[in-house]
């Protein structure tokens, strides 16, 4: 609050969309960026983390923050940034905020850190608030419960200011609506008045056609999306909610929705959802790693025909192993491995803690040399998989 006052509160220079969840807010964030860039207006995109490069965290109509303005900044302020020391996630959020305002944006899509309430994007006051859903990520810090972990989330809630709910969930759905009846916001969950459908993703082309229902009025619509994963349906029916919701506050036509949810890789340069990164045989990464996200991913490898499954994956340390390791099948190849950051857990620990769970496989120091082994050993009808951390899907972009 106090750097944001500093710079003379840049985010109060135009509108507003917050998300937050445990999983899909990136998706959806990016999603809606890419409708509103459809619809004609200058969009400002603000997530983290980011898998290759820095920049990806700050973009305006897709395109990054430029390094000149990287470094302007931090010279700008560096006398303040030094006395006052904020965390290296403040201080993107207030470059963020100040780009956006120098670039004249329309509106900016902007998306929590870990949390919500207690989160530094949350000074702004949006003109709507979107909560994806509630898992059991970051326990340490928002909660050992779904329900402590929703009362986080649900600190985006503004006085008066609708919010859309991707999931109803049993444990905070009753946290939503407390909230939402504390500040007076209208509240609409998405899987209540839409249900969409996904059909096979064609990994030639990488697209996956879908059809989404408004249950009130039985209206469908088709589209089609290239970050395929099965837990795309939900993360749709939210952007779905979100321009219904936004009828009246901002302007857009009924066709930007599907255009916008079609042209998302391209238009925000989105990556590490269901990503596939290489053909004979067919290699695809995904940056799910708590249980809930993998759940999905598992699940939807085991449906892929193939004759053999290879899985790189490496976890960070403070991961709750015994949450995530059963979810894996016995009978595919594994190759342990440790992303390049610190706090990455090693490859030979994780190796003895899957064995527990008769998942076998060689180590490997690096995401490249796993990745490069998996390849030696698959034929082309084979797939390969990446993922189990974010941090491995960025190593092997």
């Amino acid at each position: 609050m106090e750097l944001d006052r500093y710079i003379g509160q840049p985010h109060s220079r135009y509108r507003t969309i917050h998300v937050a969840g445990t999983n899909g807010k990136g998706s959806v964030s990016h999603m809606i960026a890419s409708v509103l860039m459809e619809a004609g207006y200058k969009t400002g995109l603000y997530t983290s983390p980011h898998l290759k490069d820095f920049r990806e965290r700050i973009k305006v109509n897709g395109k990054m923050i430029t390094k000149t303005a990287v470094t302007s900044f931090v010279e700008k302020y560096s006398p303040f940034l030094m006395s006052l020391k904020p965390s290296f996630f403040e201080m993107t959020v207030a470059m963020a905020f100040e780009f956006f305002a120098e670039k004249g944006v329309d509106i900016a899509v902007i998306e929590t850190g870990l949390g919500g309430r207690l989160d530094s994007t949350n000074i702004i006051n949006p003109v709507l608030s979107v909560i994806t859903n509630i898992g059991h990520d970051h326990m340490d810090l928002l909660g050992d419960s779904l329900i402590k972990i929703a009362q986080e989330k649900a600190g985006i809630i503004k006085k008066g200011t609708p919010v859309v709910i991707s999931e109803t969930q049993e444990e905070s759905r009753n946290v939503f609506l407390e909230k939402a009846g504390v500040t007076g916001s209208d509240i609409y969950f998405a899987d209540q008045n839409f249900a969409c459908s996904l059909n096979d993703m064609d990994y030639q082309t990488g697209k996956r056609f879908y059809s989404v229902t408004e249950k009130f009025s039985q209206v469908s619509i088709r589209g089609d999306i290239s970050i395929g994963g099965d837990y795309q349906s939900k993360n749709i029916q939210a952007v779905f909610q979100t321009f219904r919701t936004l009828h009246g506050i901002i302007e857009f036509k009924e066709e930007d929705i599907p255009e916008g949810i079609s042209k998302v890789v391209t238009s925000t340069l989105f990556m590490g959802r269901w990503q596939i990164v290489g053909r004979k045989p067919l290699i695809i990464c995904d940056t799910g790693h708590n249980r809930e996200g993998l759940e999905y991913v598992v699940n939807q490898l085991k449906a892929i025909n193939k004759r053999k499954l290879h899985i790189v994956f490496g976890f960070v340390s403070d991961k709750d192993l015994n949450s995530v390791l059963p979810l894996f099948p016995s009978s595919a190849s594994y190759y342990f491995t440790k992303a390049s950051v610190p706090r990455a857990l090693d490859e030979n620990i994780l190796q003895t803690e899957a064995g527990r769970w008769n998942l076998r496989g060689r180590c490997f120091p690096d995401v490249k040399s796993a990745i490069a082994a998996a390849k030696v050993d698959a034929s082309e009808n084979d797939l390969i998989f990446i993922g189990g951390s974010t941090f491995i899907v960025a190593d092997a972009l």
